[in-house]
């Protein structure tokens, strides 16, 4: 039996225990006297109390120190550099000639003084190396330089870069992303703080063709970077994106590079980034626009892979969580990572089936619209805010109305699923997405 195959078979096997306990709790329900479900009941309303508590303190204590870091950037500013030091950008690429070329015309738009561009060719099958290639030379401020090597992942591939590459900034991004003219010189300013280790930039989706797509636009603004922005107030961000990450190759070297044992290297090398010492800081403006998976299928996948590799990383630092000194910014941020990818999908998804179950069951229907009314008003205020913080089309901002009980629910689901499969150490194949044709 192929690995892929085997890892459905796992999958249907989750899926059929989990339903299996929820059919025993509906007939358990039924078959009880009146008084314990008179019980029951009560324990709905208590339950629904703290799962609206808690929602509210995780939501407005994100949207707080959002809006902190977002008001300290606007009134301090950032501190300006005399010098800019020359930049390395690498670029791994496996099977990406559909969009690489894209993402190296960005380049050429780049306002920075000095910088050389990496691709990594990590043994692809198509046109990726030639298409490189013929990029090859000095293109007015920049070097273009190709490194070709066996396919061993983008971890890997990454870890080739750097150790091929020249300059004291090492700038990391996807070949299906393309950055706005000015991201590296808004990064860049955060190096005058020689305790700053890296900074992470701020990833939006660009295909908002469709609603599954435009949904993860909203997404990215509210459920991503709101926190991102959030944790650069503490100057402790727990996930430097793949798409847009600025570092210091002083602490690159001094950590050993990206270890190539999780699915979520990003996650990883920030955690370890952070456990060495190093600040981690955010950077709004260092824009880069990527492609978000098109369908439901390929979305499952990425989020799938995405969720197995934050617990992979945090199992590996699972002491952390027992350490909140001395450095509590790191514990509150791995404490926050690992609530988000364990914690409140599990949170989320049986507070969901709990209370449906018995709005059915002991008509408490009544309940449960006012809950969802109100959780609606709560995101769309948030979609609100975060999308007016990042000037983004107000476009996306109805998107709020399906965005908690079809989106988030739909990938809190999966995360449950890909928890349960990481914590039982089943296999799965890594995936890769298919590229849509680059536009024109």
């Amino acid at each position: 039996m192929s690995r892929g195959r085997h890892s459905i078979w796992q999958s249907l096997g989750v899926v059929f225990v989990t339903v299996g306990l929820i059919v025993a709790f509906v007939i358990w329900a039924i078959l009880v006297g009146p008084e314990i479900q008179r019980i029951i009941v009560r324990v709905v309303v208590v339950s629904l109390v703290i799962f609206l508590v808690i929602l509210f303190l995780r939501y407005f204590s994100l949207l707080w120190f959002s809006y902190l870091g977002h008001a300290e950037r606007n009134v301090l500013g950032v501190r300006e550099i005399r010098e800019l030091p020359p930049v390395s950008i690498i670029i791994p690429a496996y099977n990406e000639g559909r969009v690489l070329e894209r993402a190296l015309t960005s380049l050429m738009r780049l306002e920075y003084p000095e910088y050389e561009v990496l691709v990594v060719d990590d043994g692809s099958r198509d046109d990726t190396l030639e298409i490189a290639t013929q990029w090859e030379g000095q293109r007015g401020a920049a070097l273009f330089r190709v490194i070709t090597k066996p396919n061993g992942g983008k971890a890997s591939a990454l870890n080739a870069g750097i150790a091929h590459s020249m300059h004291p900034l090492v700038f990391c991004m996807d070949a299906d992303s393309y950055l706005e003219p000015r991201s590296l010189l808004h990064a860049a300013r955060h190096f005058t703080d020689p305790a700053v280790g890296a900074v992470a930039g701020n990833v939006k989706v660009e295909n908002r063709k469709s609603i599954v797509t435009r949904l993860q636009a909203l997404e990215y603004i509210e459920g991503l970077n709101m926190p991102r922005r959030a944790q650069g107030f503490i100057a402790a961000v727990n996930i430097v994106p793949g798409p847009v990450g600025l570092f210091r190759r002083e602490a690159l070297e001094e950590i050993g590079g990206y270890d190539t044992d999780t699915y979520a290297e990003d996650a990883d090398l920030t955690l370890k980034m952070m456990a060495a010492g190093w600040r981690v800081q955010y950077e709004d403006q260092a824009i880069a626009w990527s492609e978000a998976p098109e369908s439901w299928r390929d979305l499952t996948q990425q989020r799938y892979r995405w969720t197995r590799g934050i617990l992979q990383a945090i199992r590996k630092r699972k002491g952390l969580f027992l350490r909140p000194f001395p450095d509590f910014p790191l514990w509150i941020s791995t404490i926050q990572l690992g609530f988000e990818a364990l914690v409140w999908p599990a949170m989320n998804v049986f507070a969901h089936l709990f209370f449906a179950i018995v709005a059915i069951l002991f008509g408490a229907g009544e309940l449960i619209v006012y809950w969802m009314i109100l959780l609606t008003l709560l995101d769309l205020v948030a979609a609100l805010v975060t999308v007016s913080m990042e000037e983004e089309s107000l476009s996306l901002v109805p998107m709020a109305l399906i965005y908690r009980f079809v989106f988030i629910l739909f990938l809190d689901v999966v995360k449950m699923f890909a928890t349960m499969e990481e914590l039982f150490r089943l296999d799965m194949g890594w995936g890769k997405l298919e590229r849509s044709e680059a536009p024109a």
